[in-house]
């Protein structure tokens, strides 16, 4: 069972959209309400024949990046995001793995044997696979309800002209019940019908193509509900989340930090760590983040975002201290990585490595 998150005792405003021209950032229109922004997204299914696990329990959710690597080299690894599985079926010799494929994917027809791995430790391998793309779904629309139009948009949708109602790329820009800028989410605009809202008579709910949206994977909507309430006023907010969560958690802070700009602290700051919940990755920069920017902070993602955040400006002056309390749960659980191509290497060191190399000073306790 998945822990729920810790909550914080706050008030909260309404959460408002605004759907904005992305060349110009004339707004189109705002609303408080958006369907269609959460949905199950499509997926890949790989079936690995001649399975031979290296690890018992491949079922369920797997990882958030598995990593199937040829054995003979013959191309390069290749990853499969938010991967699941519904097991070896009794009596075959096969498994099944679901997921995202990332942009590259193997070369078209290639079939070899593949090692497969979650980023810490092999899962098995296959002697050849087939690739299984999902049936073609017609996308649900993205419906603004209630919004508040510009008169620019009205103009285009009194023309209603399939040009006029090509409104070309925009941004949904969501902010939290405080009014700060949460995130926003990429689209192509294409007016697919309109009519009047029944939330008052001088709104719409205006109804967009969702083919050219990617939705919210449902397992965040609780993520983002938590958030759309407000940043957390605590930390360890996300420690009884899973990793899959820990994750989508992260997704945020890092596309709310890089929207605002950060308080810069004087050189030979001290900072503090909890290292407590530290059992996977991205707990350690969750961590990180909270211990440099305070609650819902962020502070690399990757040890190439955490050199950038060490350098750059995001809360930080170099050289300061940094106490990593509970030290050990860290080493234990991220001292023994692997690469994409399934080298091993220790992520705890590395990131201690980074810290010193950006003028943190560590103690370990």
């Amino acid at each position: 069972m998945i822990s729920a998150v810790q909550g914080d005792e706050k008030g909260s405003g309404s959460v408002s959209y605004a759907l904005t021209e992305t060349e110009h950032g004339h707004v189109w229109g705002v609303c408080a309400e958006v369907e269609g922004l959460f949905a199950e997204c499509r997926r890949g299914t790989y079936e690995l024949f001649g399975w031979v696990p290296e690890r018992s329990g491949v079922f369920g959710w797997v990882g958030s990046r598995v990593w199937l690597v040829p054995e003979d080299e013959a191309c390069d690894a290749w990853l499969l995001e938010d991967a699941e599985s519904p097991g070896q079926r009794v009596g075959a010799d096969s498994l099944v793995l679901t997921g995202l494929d990332d942009y590259e994917g193997p070369p078209e027809g290639y079939r070899g044997r593949v090692r497969v791995h979650d980023g810490h430790r092999w899962l098995g391998s296959c002697r050849e696979f087939t690739r299984i793309m999902s049936p073609e779904q017609i996308p649900a629309p993205m419906v603004l309800r209630g919004l508040a139009p510009s008169d620019r948009l009205r103009a285009a949708l009194a023309k209603g002209t399939r040009r006029a109602l090509d409104l070309e790329e925009a941004a949904l820009e969501i902010r939290d019940g405080r009014g700060e800028l949460l995130t926003d989410r990429l689209l192509w605009a294409t007016v697919s019908a309109w009519r009047p809202s029944s939330c008052a008579a001088d709104l719409i709910d205006l109804e967009l193509d969702g083919g050219s949206f990617a939705p919210v994977p449902e397992y965040a909507r609780p993520i983002w509900e938590r958030w759309l309430a407000g940043p957390p006023a605590v930390v360890n907010t996300w420690a009884g989340l899973d990793t899959r969560r820990r994750g989508a958690w992260h997704d945020l802070v890092r596309e709310r930090a890089c929207r605002r700009s950060h308080r810069g602290r004087s050189a030979g700051h001290a900072y503090e760590l909890d290292g407590r919940y530290i059992t996977d990755e991205p707990a350690l920069y969750l961590a990180l983040g909270e211990a440099v920017n305070g609650p819902g902070g962020y502070f690399g993602g990757c040890l190439a975002a955490l050199d950038d955040c060490l350098r750059g400006t995001f809360g930080y002056t170099a050289p300061a201290t940094l106490l990593w309390r509970d030290a050990a749960t860290a080493r234990e659980h991220l001292s023994h990585a692997l690469t994409p191509e399934g080298q091993p290497y220790d992520l705890f060191t590395a990131v201690l490595e980074t810290l010193a190399e950006g003028g943190m000073d560590v103690t370990l306790a």
